[in-house]
């Protein structure tokens, strides 16, 4: 091939790499008012893999040879890391005062970066310009030194905006159809987005539902990530993609293990930043970490992910009040992939809106939201609920502005009242579905919710996940709620949405108004919170919107007098299981969590540590000793058991009596209140 061969072909990668390059053009001025204007003598570029930094190098190089100053390129990839090799290949810039040295992946030799700050830079004349490109961030010993203020400017590199990368895809020569999936698969991140371009313009099948392959997705976590210490490090990348944020408790609680020194070599990582939450990787990196492992490793990621639900649904039921929507957010996050969870990104909508309780002086602005966003029925209903039950409301309101945007309503009925039916047909239809399908026993309550909503604000949109996750926590926080109900205006557009979250339609429609209104309710009595949160990991564990409903018995909720007569039958079938295996108890809140396998089983050990711990009582012994004669130790009748007791028959069925009703007393309120006091 001729030297004329070569320069052709030259000049056409350099054409190409031309039309490939977008965007950047706040770096392309701090570089210009550097080469021409005198500015700093030293850019310091950094970004994560495959940001650009390359790309932009060489465009530096471009601009500087057309501006007639020669330049002089070092690669950390090939250069031998020491300060003699290091000065061989970039000595033009300590003799010529009009050179330009651009030092690209300088990751590689890092070490140099103290002899680069206090030997060699100090040597430049004034005049040169260096630019050095790579991975890492500076040592904070640059900023602290004040010589180096006027001297140096750094540069952080981020995606491309939406625009830039639109351009580049349409330069790479990509349809249409094909914007949107690349798009969301790569964001802005060019390496991305051009593995991507490359793979989607040769497949002829592809389509608006095109995703990476895995070929592409392993490209993208060599050329992003590289290799890892070890087999743990990998493990902590792992939890830092799948997790919304990272901290040190959740990676100890993911692994398992010391996570001080993971964490510590977490937050050094370039791709990975941070804010008051935690640490957080590149939105390219967590989608590559995360289909990668998902592909490789199913039951790994399985059961990586329940370490970590646990933890956040744990984190939500024992949160402070300031700190619930962070934790139901973190949650949620978990569940992004399952097509019908709000998931923001780390980054978008931040900050934009911000919920508050309500306040008096909110009344009037939200009345006059209601009356636009629905009706004035809808704005009298505000008006009545707010002078009753002001605390159930919440704001959202512009950060900027202060201007609400939103409001949601989360009401709390105990007890019939016929005035508020009367007023409010919304939360009567509840009440009387309750009432008629199970009705909530002593102490429980029934919750009624609605939100309204600017139309602008509608959809996809940080808002509407303010909305969900303040409902959520309520649900998951919730001492004792029997039901909820959440009552939307135009149902067809929820159902689907309602049904993922196992909300079912109750088919009344209350009017208010000339507006018809659906329910959708869930008895947390049948379904609790931890069963509710296993039904949505099943849902993100099979990809699946819905799933069918599983062949179960139907769970039993009992009112205090049925409980009491279930548990007296279940004492005397004690010793045989196929009278527990029958009892509407076996069916009831009481065992549910059990770790023992079956409800039997769960039945009479519950049964059994009752009885055993009412002999730590002083006052019970007696109670103890009859329970334990009568049922325990498998006397044939009670006259036997008051014989062997040594009582008379009278003063053995007093305390048998006062034993049974204490045992009543004790399973009620775990069934009401949970295993603890």
């Amino acid at each position: 091939m001729s030297s004329g061969d070569l320069t052709l072909l030259e000049s056409h990668l350099r054409s190409a790499r031309a039309r490939a390059f977008v965007g950047r053009e706040q770096e392309l001025a701090n570089f210009r008012s550097a080469l021409h204007d005198g500015g700093p003598s030293v850019l310091y570029v950094h970004g994560t893999g495959g940001i650009g930094k390359s790309a932009l190098l060489r465009r530096f190089a471009e601009e500087a040879t057309a501006a007639g100053r020669p330049v002089a390129m070092v690669d950390g990839r090939t250069l031998d890391p020491s300060p003699a090799a290091f000065e061989a290949e970039a000595g033009l810039v300590l003799r010529d005062a009009r050179a330009v040295l651009l030092v690209d992946t300088f990751e590689r030799c890092q070490g140099l970066e103290g002899w680069l700050r206090e030997r060699f830079l100090p040597r430049v004349p004034v005049g040169a310009l260096v630019v050095v490109a790579g991975r890492s961030p500076l040592d904070v010993r640059w900023q602290a030194d004040p010589g180096w203020a006027e001297a140096l400017t750094v540069i952080r590199l981020r995606d491309l905006a939406p625009v830039d990368a639109k351009a580049l895809l349409a330069a790479r020569g990509v349809a249409p159809a094909l914007l949107e999936p690349l798009l969301v698969f790569a964001g802005g991140h060019p390496l991305a987005l051009s593995l991507g371009a490359a793979v989607a313009i040769k497949d002829h099948q592809a389509s608006d539902r095109w995703a990476p392959s895995q070929d592409v997705v392993t490209t993208l976590l060599e050329q992003l990530i590289g290799e890892v210490p070890s087999p743990a490090h990998r493990h902590a990348l792992e939890v830092c993609a799948h997790a919304y944020t990272t901290t040190e408790d959740l990676l100890r609680a993911a692994l398992r293990e010391d996570a001080a020194p993971l964490f510590a070599w977490l937050r050094r990582l370039p791709f990975v930043e941070s804010n008051d939450c935690g640490v957080f990787p590149h939105d390219v990196v967590r989608e590559a970490l995360e289909a990668d492992l998902r592909w490789r490793d199913p039951q790994g990621y399985a059961a990586m992910h329940g370490r970590i639900h646990d933890h956040l649904a744990t984190w939500v039921r024992t949160a402070a009040e300031p700190d619930v929507l962070p934790a139901v957010q973190a949650l949620f996050h978990l569940h992004r992939h399952n097509g019908t969870s709000p998931s923001s990104p780390v980054s978008q909508g931040v900050g934009e809106i911000q919920e508050d309780p309500f306040q008096p002086a909110d009344a009037d602005a939200l009345m006059r939201l209601a009356g636009q966003v629905d009706n004035e029925e809808s704005a009298a209903w505000v008006a009545y609920w707010l002078a009753r039950q002001p605390g159930g409301f919440r704001v959202y309101r512009r950060t900027e502005t202060g201007e609400p945007v939103a409001f949601s309503a989360w009401l709390r009925l105990e007890e019939s009242d016929e005035k508020d039916f009367a007023a409010d047909p919304i939360t009567a239809a509840a009440w009387a579905h309750a009432r008629a399908t199970a009705p909530p026993r002593t102490g429980e309550f029934v919750a009624v919710g609605r939100t309204w909503v600017l139309p602008d604000q509608q959809g996809d949109s940080p808002v509407m996940d303010l909305i969900h996750w303040r409902a959520v926590a309520c649900c998951l926080r919730a001492d004792r709620m029997a039901w909820s109900y959440l009552a939307v205006s135009g149902p067809e557009s929820s159902s689907a949405y309602m049904r993922h979250h196992d909300m079912h339609d109750i088919t009344v429609r209350p009017m208010l108004g000339d507006e018809p209104y659906a329910l959708f309710a869930h008895d947390w009595r049948l379904v609790p919170a931890q069963a509710w949160l296993d039904r949505q990991n099943q849902l993100l564990m099979s990809g699946a919107r819905e799933l069918a409903p599983a062949p179960q018995p139907e769970a039993a909720v009992l009112t205090r007098e049925e409980f009491g007569d279930a548990v007296r039958k279940a004492l005397r079938g004690l010793n045989r299981p196929g009278t527990l295996t029958g009892s509407p108890l076996a069916r009831s809140r009481l065992v549910e969590r059990h770790p023992a396998p079956d409800p039997a089983t769960a039945l009479r050990e519950l049964l059994v540590r009752t009885i055993e711990s009412l002999r730590e009582d002083p006052r019970a012994v007696k109670l103890h000793r009859a329970l334990t004669t009568t049922f325990l130790r498998g006397v044939p009748t009670q006259e036997a058991a008051a014989e062997r007791l040594g009582l008379p028959f009278t003063t053995y069925r007093r305390h048998l009596g006062a034993g049974i009703e204490r045992v009543c007393e004790e399973l009620w309120h775990r069934e009401s209140y949970g295993a603890g006091r």
